[in-house]
């Protein structure tokens, strides 16, 4: 059976020379038994009609976010959609996508979209090859989209050089490589109770001061949402409360605001058994011995503060034998790969999770993460700089396999 057939595609089509191609691609579609939308942006009608595009897909082309009896086309397009294909996509388009921008139903249609996004880019060589494309592109990689080089050849005015929209087969490839990932990772942890940890433990020196760190709870939220999108029961232990997206709700997602380390590893064996745990949270390794309970004043004197050790609780879960696969996260500054496999040797994990904070937009506070997975069993997956959302689904999608394996 076609990896196309019977899902609904939003083919976006933009104002360039490569928009003739398009109809090769929709037609394409449509014979492999997909539903195809065409959206096409106002640049691109001055190079294709939208009644070509109409009668191959036998749905009415969309033009606008304001000509329409739907009162939310974006809406509407951006929920329906199991993958939208930008096909060709112009340097305009690329980066009024980067910038979040949505003048129109493509753009518009692009940020209402849980779907996977395959870009297309096609343009003249000095276009694709300017350093503001490239950012761009960067930008939306990181995010989680696609994107499918153009090709050396042919362009327009009598040129040749980069910037070719890529061959057909290469783009049907891989949007239906798109359509494979997304649609195995939906279910695959359908019923599974999942306890994920997020954010830095602050253990109290007085009321107004802390012992604590740079965690910002990104990655253990994005991997608590991307477990509910995979169907999972989740119940997410931070210190932290961050936004969730609109699709995934406190019915999807069970939030428990603790502070301390001591009040995350009670929170955690109230909910135990558990089939999945990810201690993504950088539980503090030392606490204060006692919390003064008024604010200390300043005296010009130096201050000293005993410190005694927190509970290791990843060891812990380790030994405790209610946990079915427990993960790891450690955050290194040097020997990084070394110090990782001494905690996976040490804490009973199934799965370290290790990166490099120190690296550029990798770690605390960043919306990019680049990490390596190390496994009991010896082997190692290296997941470079990308979104923390597209690291968790690489960190589940392991996760998967290994309860797959036993």
């Amino acid at each position: 059976m076609s990896p196309f057939a019977g899902r609904r595609i939003v083919l976006g089509v933009t104002g360039g020379i490569a928009a003739y191609k398009a109809v090769e691609i929709c037609r394409r579609l449509v014979e492999a038994g997909a539903h195809v939308t065409p959206v096409l942006t106002e640049a691109a009608r001055r190079f294709v009609g939208e009644v070509t595009f109409s009668a191959l897909a036998g749905e009415r082309a969309r033009l606008s976010l304001f000509e329409d009896e739907d009162p939310i086309p974006h809406i509407t397009l951006g929920r329906r959609a199991e993958l939208i294909l930008v096909c060709p996509a112009t340097a305009r388009a690329i980066g009024a996508y980067a910038a979040g921008l949505c003048d129109d139903l493509l753009g518009a249609t692009l940020l209402a979209t849980r779907a996977p996004v395959v870009v297309c880019p096609a343009m003249h060589t000095e276009m694709w090859e300017h350093p503001a494309t490239g950012d761009n592109l960067r930008r939306l990689t990181e995010r989680g989209v696609t994107v499918v080089a153009p090709e050396e050849g042919p362009l327009a005015g009598g040129d040749v050089g980069a910037g070719r929209l890529a061959a057909p087969e290469s783009i049907l490839a891989t949007a239906a490589e798109a359509l494979a990932a997304s649609g195995a990772a939906a279910g695959s942890m359908a019923g599974l109770r999942v306890l994920v940890t997020a954010g830095g433990t602050r253990e109290p020196i007085d009321p107004v001061r802390f012992v604590g760190n740079r965690s910002s709870g990104k990655q253990g939220y994005a991997l608590a949402v991307e477990a509910a999108a995979r169907g999972a029961k989740v119940t997410l232990v931070a210190t932290v409360q961050r936004p969730l997206p609109e699709s995934v709700g406190p019915e999807s997602v069970d939030l428990v605001l603790v502070e301390t380390a001591e009040e995350m590893r009670t929170a955690l064996a109230d909910r135990l058994p558990a089939d999945v745990v990810l201690m993504a949270a950088a539980v503090a390794d030392y606490r204060p011995a006692a919390a003064v309970p008024e604010k200390m004043k300043k005296t010009g004197e130096p201050l000293t503060v005993t410190l005694e050790p927190n509970p290791d609780i990843l060891a812990e879960l380790g030994r405790s034998g209610s946990v079915g696969t427990l993960v790891g996260f450690a955050a290194e500054t040097s020997d990084v790969l070394a110090n990782a496999e001494a905690k996976l040797r040490t804490k009973g994990a199934d799965l370290i999770v290790v990166n490099d904070v120190s690296a550029p937009r990798s770690g605390f506070d960043h919306d990019t993460n680049a990490v390596t997975i190390l496994a009991a069993a010896g082997d190692r997956t290296t997941i470079p700089l990308a979104a923390k959302r597209d690291v968790a689904r690489a960190i589940l999608d392991r996760v998967t396999a290994l309860r797959a394996s036993r």
